[in-house]
Parts: C-alpha cells; structure tokens; sequence
C-alpha cells in the first residue's frame, strides 16, 4: 500500500502531461517511501489517455481512470480519491499553475498531525483582473453564505489523511463542491501559502459559464440562505405595495391631485415581476439537485482502468 495517493484530473492535457508527470515524479521521488501517481482520465479527446498508457506501461507508479465521457473536474476528483490507497491523498491539478513543490511542505504539516493541508493563493499570476476580482468576491460570497468554514482563496489543491478520504467516500452528492465537503467533515486544518503560477500551456478548463456553476454548486450545496432571501425579499414588496396602495387610496379621497404616474407604475411592476422571476430561479436551482439526487445515477462511468484495485463502495446507509 502506497503511503502517499496523488490524484491528477485531467481534460485534454497532452501539451503539459509530460511536463507534470517529470515535476510530480521528482518531488514524491524525494520523499523516500512509497506513492502513486493517479491520473483520472476526464473524457479528452486529445490524446492524453494515449500519454497516460505509455507513462503507465514506462512507470508502476503510474495509474489512471479512463471515464466513458467528459464528467467534470469534481466527480474526477471524486474518482481518484474512490480508487486511492494512500495513507495521505493529495490533490492536484495538471496544469501546473499550483507547484507540485509545495506538496513536500503538506508532507511537513501532515507529519506534525493535520488532518488537511489546504494551499492557500496570495498571489495569483497570469490571470485577467476580471478573473482576479470574481475570484475574490466568489470565496467571500461564500463564506458569508454558508454556515461552515470553508477557507478564502483556496482551491482543491490539498492533501487531506486517509480518514477524510474514507468520510468524504460515503458522501455521494451529484452536484459537488469537494473543497466545501472537506470543510464540512471536520478534522485539523492547516493552511500553507503560495504564488500560483500561469498556466504552462493549454487552455482553461473553467470559462466564466462552467465558473457560475460552479458558484452556484458551492452555495446551494452548503447553505439554504438564497431561499431565506426570496422570502424576505417577498415580504419586503408586499409591505411597499401595501405603503403604495394607502398612498394612492389617500390621494384620491382626501386630496384633490390626480392619481398619475402610468410610466413609474410599470416600472415598478417589470421590478416586482424581474424579483419574482430571479426567486422561482433560485427555487428551481434546489428544485433541480433534490432531481438529480433522486435518479440516483452513478457519479461516474469507468471505460478503463491501469494499475488501480477495486473500487471502494460507500456503506450502505440502511440495514436489512
């Protein structure tokens, strides 16, 4: 068994694989006792599954999970950690934008007891101010939304010990948001800081529309706050129209002004119906994950395997 797991989605990466494998392969080579690099293969189609098998036949610590389709990053993750038998599981993405050095430091902190040692981005280079900023303003979002922890400017870059892998095993949510499920679990948290780095090459597998899903993921799996805002904001517009319609009624039976205004009443009418819009959205964003966990459906479909056991099931959460 080995005593580190390291889990590498991958999407279409063949132009950095290679690079990744060498800079991975240099620094568990370092640590002297045994390891895994575990490649979870996301559905490219560019040729990376072919990297994988020739690394794999070159190289024993070299594994990989081919899935039948494009699942995302998340249920990759997902995955690796399903088929991981290291005592520690670091995760880590391909592009190389987060240091596969730093892993010799979580090592360190692993050592002194922590349970998960989360890299934390202080500065985050080659990426556009937009991006930057919509960062920034998700992760506090977030945290102000949720009623658990889950740290500011941190991604899924981490190394969590063998008893949060076996937690976060049994949980088998569809829409994932695997940084927020290591918070939820509990354990001891410890933070290690870095530059993070532009991609070495390739494109980014996160464009702004797979970002706001994602957003929406983290928020509507860890906090029912939205649904409390559409009642509060209901609430808030039938106490204005109600001020509204005794203002009017006043108008016309004790004063002599003319009841006018058609212009601002329909602008507060296409408000009013734009707020009662956006609410059925935020209740239809719940409405559709209560869908998806009721098909119960696998997280994933396996096409093919190398080097990896059995699959870990979750326990059953009944007995009969």
């Amino acid at each position: 068994m080995a005593t580190y797991s390291v889990i590498i989605p991958v999407y279409n990466e063949a132009l950095v694989i290679r690079e990744t494998y060498r800079r991975l392969k240099t620094v568990m080579e370092q640590t002297g006792e045994p390891y895994e690099l575990l490649f979870v293969n996301d559905g490219s189609t560019d040729g990376t599954l072919d990297i994988l098998r020739e690394l794999a036949v070159k190289d024993e610590t070299v594994k990989y999970i081919d899935f039948s389709r494009n699942f995302g990053h998340q249920i990759a993750i997902t995955a690796g950690m399903d088929y991981a038998s290291g005592q520690a599981v670091i995760i880590i993405d391909a592009d190389l934008q987060d240091p596969p050095e730093l892993i010799w430091d979580m090592i360190a902190r692993w050592k002194e007891g922590y349970d998960v040692v989360y890299a934390r981005r202080v500065k985050r280079k080659g990426e556009t101010l937009f991006k930057r900023w919509t960062a920034y303003v998700f992760y506090r979002l977030l945290r102000a939304a949720t009623e658990i922890d889950i740290p500011t400017d941190t991604g899924d870059f981490r190394l969590i010990d063998r008893k949060v892998c076996n937690q976060l095993r049994y949980m088998r949510e569809r829409n994932r948001f695997v940084r927020g499920l290591v918070s939820w679990v509990g354990f001891r948290h410890i933070a290690v800081e870095y530059e993070r780095e532009p991609r070495l090459a390739g494109e980014t597998k996160y464009p702004l529309k797979k970002m706001i899903r994602f957003s929406l993921d983290g928020i509507t799996s860890f906090s029912h706050k939205p649904l409390k805002l559409a009642s509060w904001l209901g609430f808030a517009l039938s106490a204005a129209s109600a001020v509204g319609m005794m203002a009017v009624l006043y108008l016309k039976w004790f004063t002599h002004s003319t009841v006018a205004g058609w212009a601002s009443l329909l602008m507060v009418m296409l408000f009013c119906n734009g707020v009662t819009m956006t609410m059925l959205g935020i209740t239809g964003e719940y409405i559709g994950r209560i869908y998806d966990e009721v098909k119960e459906r696998p997280l994933y479909i396996v096409n093919e395997t190398w080097g990896v056991g059995t699959r870990h099931e979750r326990k059953p959460s009944y007995i009969p």
